[in-house]
């Protein structure tokens, strides 16, 4: 199990079985940021290793983790939407 997934990182909340989309969502962006921090890899793909390895249900696919970075502007190691980037001078 890597660091960035262990037990003592991941609030018991985040295991519990039945959740919502906008719950799958915000745990998405959780472990998305904890990589990242780490300076580990934080793609789709590394995201949903970590998924699976915490039991975390239902797990999205890889497309879906993908999607929902890119909604919340967690791509090209951003970590988070600004304002700024899209003001219209």
């Amino acid at each position: 199990m890597s660091e960035a997934a262990s037990p003592q990182t991941v609030p018991q909340h985040l295991k519990e079985l039945q959740r919502s989309r906008e719950e799958i969502e915000e745990i998405v962006e959780i472990f998305r940021l904890i990589l990242y921090d780490r300076g580990e890899p934080c793609g789709a793909r590394a995201i949903r290793e970590c998924l699976d390895e915490e039991l975390v249900r239902p797990l999205p696919s890889v497309n879906t983790i993908g999607r929902i970075l890119r909604r919340r502007c967690l791509t090209h190691g951003r970590t988070g939407y600004y304002p700024e980037d899209f003001m219209r001078w």
